[in-house]
Parts: C-alpha cells; structure tokens; sequence
C-alpha cells in the first residue's frame, strides 16, 4: 500500500503535492518508465520542461500507469526562446500536444532571461491560458523578487510558485522569506545538490541516526522546511526510496546541523540575474 503524500496549498486556492518526480536529463526513451514506476510508488506531481525533450514520454507514463488523470499533477515549462505573448501560447499548444493533455496543472516561465525583456509579455500569456481554463495555476522559475514585483505591478497576477536552485548547501533563505511574505510557494530544484551532498559527513550522520539514506534526510529536511522538492531518478528503487521519507523527523539538533552546510557560494547553476541562454 502506498502512503499518501502531503500537499501544500497554493494562493490561488489549488495545493500540491509536496513531493513530486523530476525528469529533468532524463532521456526521453526512459522517462515513461520512470514516471509509471513514480506513480506506481504513489507519487502525484511530475515535473517535466520543453526543453527536457521528454513532455510525450510524461503522457505516455501516465497514460500508462492506470491512475486517472485528475489524481496527478503535472507541471510544464515554458523555454527561454518561446517567450513573447504569441510564441508562448504556441509553445503551450506544442507542449499540450506532447503530454497528450486538455488542461496543465501548473505551467511555468522557466527562466526570466532579463536581457531580452519578455517575461512581461509572457506572463500576460500565460494569465490568458489561465482565464481560458487550459491552465489551472501558472508560476515561474529561477526569478528573483524584482522579477515577480514586476510581473505583480504590471498585470496584477501574481505567481503561485517559485521553482528555484535550492539545497542545503545554497538554502535561498532570503528568498524564501520573500515567497513566504507573499504567499508564493517555493519549490526546489536539484533539491539533492546534484548528488554532492550525500558524502556529506554531518548528512551521513543524521542519515544513520535515523536509520535513513542521506538522500531521504535531505528530502526530509526540505519536507520540513515547507519546500515542495522533485528529486530525479530512473531507477525503480530510487524513486520508491525517495518517497519514504514521511515515517521520521528531523529534531533540533539535525535541523541546526543542516543549517550550517549554507554557503553563500553554494549555487551550482546558473544566475537567474545574468543568465542568457
């Protein structure tokens, strides 16, 4: 039997599940296998991009996985290059196309890509695609506070979620303060720091006091914080592994032990504020 995951609520009186499957670098002849394996486990949140290359082997998944639809939720990215107001309502129509679904749980502007300008026009996109009901919620990624005011004083809607580069070694408390002060949820990427945390020795340590994976005490520790996290797998036991983290708690002591790995330095990808691909 599978155990439900939690879901966070969302501002605009949607939730999602806290936990969800990334398929980010996932060749697009594995990710069906890995989302069906995912939902198998009692994952109900995919995250996928257009730029992955794999939004079809997402519907395919689920499609094939037996779980009805309405009981999973999906979430897309707009690329770089789509942005504009009429390139990114044709990007949806591909995107929709490929995961072989009428309406997306949650689409994102994957980058602000400030130099060219167009996250403006692109959230009026993508506040048309939510009026039009083919769109439940709609957010961003890798924005910095000056981006969403902008998108808040220029259109009046605000983002529902942030999807941001956020581990225990880059923590983003400044940003999550900020998506806290304004009710934006934060959700992680590479919530496990591209693997480099797990030879953590104070990670190692909480890991054995637990009887847990380092891997499941970082994804406790972002279950704990309040982040929604989408670890990356292929692998059948991985991805079930990562999901058993709901049976345990961090205690002070781990929580301050975690706190410390912070370091100002800790990004591993690129800078939303100069970054321009």
């Amino acid at each position: 039997m599978t155990q439900q995951h939690p879901s966070l609520a969302l501002h605009d009186g949607r939730s999602i599940p806290q936990l969800g499957l990334g398929v980010w670098r996932t060749p697009a002849d594995a990710t069906a296998q890995a989302v069906k394996a995912a939902l198998a486990a009692g994952y109900r949140h995919i995250d996928t991009a257009a730029i992955y290359g794999n939004e079809a082997g997402v519907g395919e998944g689920l499609r094939a996985s037996g779980v009805a639809r309405e009981e999973v939720f999906i979430t897309t990215k707009l690329w770089n290059a789509e942005q504009g107001l009429d390139s990114t309502l044709r990007a949806f129509d591909a995107s929709m196309q490929l995961l072989g679904l009428d309406v997306l749980d949650l689409y994102l502007i994957h980058w602000p890509n400030p130099s060219r300008d167009l996250y403006v026009d692109t959230w009026r996109a993508f506040v048309r695609l939510q009026s039009e009901g083919r769109v439940r919620s709609i957010g961003v990624s890798n924005f910095e506070p000056e981006h969403i005011d902008r998108l808040v004083q220029e259109t009046g809607a605000k983002p529902v979620l942030n999807q941001i580069e956020l581990h225990p070694r880059f923590q983003q408390r400044r940003l999550r303060e900020y998506h806290a002060a304004n009710g934006i949820a934060t959700q992680a990427w590479s919530p496990l720091g591209q693997g480099q945390l797990l030879e953590d020795a104070g990670i190692k340590a909480i890991a054995a006091r637990h009887g847990k994976t380092p891997a499941q005490v970082v994804l406790r520790w972002h279950i704990e914080v309040g982040n929604v996290v989408i670890p990356k797998s292929v692998n059948p036991g991985r991805i079930a592994e990562n999901a058993d983290v709901f049976d345990f708690a961090l205690d002070a002591q781990d929580m301050a032990a975690i706190a410390q790995l912070d370091q100002a330095e800790g990004r591993i990808g690129p800078n939303p504020l100069t970054a321009a691909f």
